[in-house]
């Protein structure tokens, strides 16, 4: 299948058929605090390690600025987005987005909690993002407002941004599963199809792997409207995984040679690898990209519990599609 027809954007057939590691950054993430006013149940946070003796869990806007300049060296980082923690909360968010779209990042997304006010996620597209992924793990107050660690009224206030947002930008939602809202999914799939989202993003918590179940009860025109949804959905009524690789899959991750997250003071594989609690590949500075290549070599994911038990989906098509269409592996 190609890449493009599973629905992330930054995964495409001519990104993996033209990899190389001297090319521009296509797709970067930034940790930009880890303070958040949800309590996300199955949210376990970031190692403390990561920050140094920094006196806060967050980066200040000159380190936020000098990791872009580094991720833009080769030229304009095509896709960036800022999570957390939750990155609305930081003081300088307006300043950090401005910033990416000044150095000429095509694509600015934040991942948020949806909770903040209307008028700052407003601003936030007047100054550049046009992609939020907003968490949406319940289609009722009651399971919402508990999802989000006992925030009274949490649900009603994101809700109604996801509505909003919907009618301005590309607007995707989280549904992160749990014993608690799994048996509600369909319900939930429903719910979000309605408010106007773009698409649908359904995964299982790390800490759990139950079986879902009534999947073949969404409606057709409700799947062909979210192609992200569709292909979890499909692969899912299939028996396949939303998470880990088998022994017939790439055993290289080519994804860290133009893709990148960072936290604190440390880059990483992925932000999988990181929540993980995984190994970084190395410190924030001007060898990052050499770092990253040079752990491409050498990693296997097949000997890498990380990556056999949790690499997503879609990565592993398009750690696939690189090794049968890129010189990279050849």
């Amino acid at each position: 299948m190609k890449l493009e027809d599973i629905g992330f954007y930054t995964l495409t057939d001519a990104r993996a058929r033209n990899l190389t590691a001297q090319d521009n950054m296509k797709r970067c993430e930034l940790i930009i605090t880890e303070y958040c006013n949800f309590k996300c149940p199955y949210c376990r946070g970031l190692d403390d390690s990561i920050y140094g003796d920094r006196p806060q869990k967050q980066l200040v806007l000159s380190e936020v600025k000098h990791i872009i300049d580094s991720w833009c060296d080769l030229g304009p980082v095509e896709n960036v987005r800022f999570s957390g923690g939750e990155p609305t909360i930081h003081k300088n968010i307006r300043e950090i987005v401005q910033y990416a779209k000044f150095k000429g990042c095509r694509r600015i997304a934040i991942s948020t909690n949806g909770s903040n006010k209307t008028e700052l996620y407003k601003n936030l597209i007047a100054d550049g993002v046009n992609d939020f992924s907003i968490s949406l793990d319940a289609c009722c107050a009651d399971i919402g407002d508990k999802m989000a660690g006992g925030v009274p009224g949490a649900w009603e206030r994101v809700v109604e941004n996801i509505r909003e947002l919907s009618k301005l930008t590309y607007v995707t939602v989280g549904v992160v599963l749990t014993p608690d809202n799994a048996p509600a999914l369909v319900d939930t799939i429903m719910f979000a199809h309605n408010l106007g989202v773009a698409d649908i993003r359904i995964i299982s918590a790390a800490q759990w792997n139950g079986k879902l179940e009534d999947l073949e009860k969404i409606p057709s025109e409700v799947l062909a409207a979210h192609p992200i949804l569709k292909y979890r959905v499909n692969r899912l009524l299939n028996g396949h995984g939303v998470r880990g690789i088998s022994t017939l899959d790439n055993n290289k991750c080519p994804l860290v040679l133009d893709d990148s997250i960072v936290a604190g003071n440390y880059h990483f594989p992925c932000v999988i690898y990181m929540r993980e609690k995984g190994n970084a590949i190395g410190k924030v500075g001007p060898n990052m990209r050499a770092e990253r290549n040079e752990w491409f070599k050498k990693h296997d994911s097949h000997n890498d519990e990380i990556c056999k038990k949790n690499c997503l989906d879609v990565c592993v098509e398009y750690c696939n599609k690189v090794r049968s269409t890129s010189a990279v592996q050849k």
